[in-house]
């Protein structure tokens, strides 16, 4: 081996041990982040605390992956709220005079944005204004270059000064706003935004107001992004479907029996394929499925034998979660007798009155650590997150 094959091997070496050690030290500076802002967690009253052979099983498994405890959690905000001090923000300026200003530029008349569009937990929220009022139409064709590349949903709001109240903007908005506030989820069932799609959000907003004579407050990224992780791994922790099926002991169910009974019991058949049972609001509390892959429908319930059907409670989105899961035993019990079929759970055990006390009592807990961490069950950000 000469001296330059050995000076490679060294350079070689030299540079796997930089690339290590610099993961490593960025590896303690997000874990340091993250400590610093969250706070420590609490047992899941779901699945902590008792071994999986004596909990009762009612259907489906959680719809992500849930852990034995909640995440560092703490206050979700903490990135979306995060204000550069005034020495850093001439700092900015001064390095760099000819970029767009990203600075703290909220206009203290204006009254707060609707939650159900820019949530101070739920989105990364970024506050912008213009020295004149931007056409909509042209900041929808800016917003479209890049929109494509965040998978997690957006929203962009303008003040409209005649009205004095925030407008959620679409692409057939002519208005013109001096004041706008863009938004994007930080989180939902597919999981948290990833650090591309937040890049992608951040550099649009600066070119926006780039191009428009702006300034936008901009949270930190990275820790927008702990944030968002931290929040995707809480809901995940409290995202349970319950289910009760009722299977029959002998003959299929037959499907204008079924109808009738579900519709006696006040469910509605929807075009979904489930039979739904509504609040006032016409918002669902809970479902009825078939046990097969055949949807239920209207047409086709004449016709239709099915060996079982299956309850099902999503309780991350339904308000007042034991009193809706006691609806829904009420109608599992009506349909049992109506049908002569037997209440048991996903395993096909018979559920005894004691399982089915627990199982009620740890939706209650459940839906009280949701309401202790700013999200409550059933309400417009629930909803939003567990969609």
């Amino acid at each position: 081996m000469n001296d330059l094959q050995i000076a490679l091997i060294a350079a070689g070496a030299a540079a796997v041990a930089g690339v290590w050690g610099y993961n490593k030290w960025q590896e303690r500076q997000h874990r340091q982040l993250a400590e610093k802002i969250f706070k420590g967690g609490q047992p899941d009253v779901l699945l902590g605390g008792e071994s999986a052979s004596t909990e009762p099983s009612l259907g489906d498994a959680p719809l992500r992956t849930q852990e034995a405890e909640d995440p560092v959690i703490g206050d979700f905000a903490a990135a979306a709220t995060v204000t550069p001090a005034p020495e850093d923000v001439q700092e900015t300026a001064a390095a760099a005079p000819d970029a767009p200003a990203v600075l703290d530029a909220p206009d203290v008349g204006l009254p707060p944005p609707p939650a159900e569009y820019a949530d101070d937990i739920a989105d990364c929220v970024v506050h912008l204004e213009f020295t004149e009022a931007v056409p909509a139409p042209a900041l929808w064709a800016m917003q479209a270059r890049w929109a494509g590349h965040v998978d997690k949903p957006m929203s962009w709001l303008g003040f409209d000064e005649d009205v004095g109240a925030w407008r959620r903007l679409s692409a057939h908005d002519a208005g013109h706003y001096g004041a706008m506030y863009a938004a994007v989820q930080l989180a939902d069932r597919q999981g948290a935004v990833t650090d591309a799609e937040l890049s992608t959000f951040f550099d649009g907003v600066r070119d926006i107001v780039s191009q428009c004579a702006g300034v936008a407050r901009l949270p930190d990224q990275d820790e927008a992004l702990v944030s968002a992780r931290a929040l995707d791994e809480f809901c995940a922790s409290v995202d349970l479907q319950l289910g009760v099926n009722i299977v029959t002991t002998g003959e299929p169910f037959a499907g204008t029996k079924l109808r009738g009974v579900a519709e006696a019991a006040g469910l509605c058949l929807l075009e979904d394929g489930s039979f739904h049972a509504l609040d006032e609001a016409r918002i669902t509390r809970f479902t009825l499925n078939n046990i097969g892959a055949e949807l239920f429908v209207a047409d086709a319930m004449k016709s239709l034998a099915t060996q079982g059907v299956t309850l099902s409670l999503d309780v991350p989105r339904v308000s007042d979660g034991p009193a809706a899961f006691d609806a829904m035993m009420a109608v599992a019990r009506q349909l049992t007798g109506a049908l002569g079929g037997t209440l048991v759970d996903a395993h096909g055990s018979p559920l005894t009155p004691e399982m089915i006390a627990s199982i009620r009592a740890k939706v209650g807990e459940l839906q009280q650590r949701m309401a202790h961490h700013g999200i409550v069950a059933g309400s417009v950000r629930a909803l939003r997150l567990f969609s």
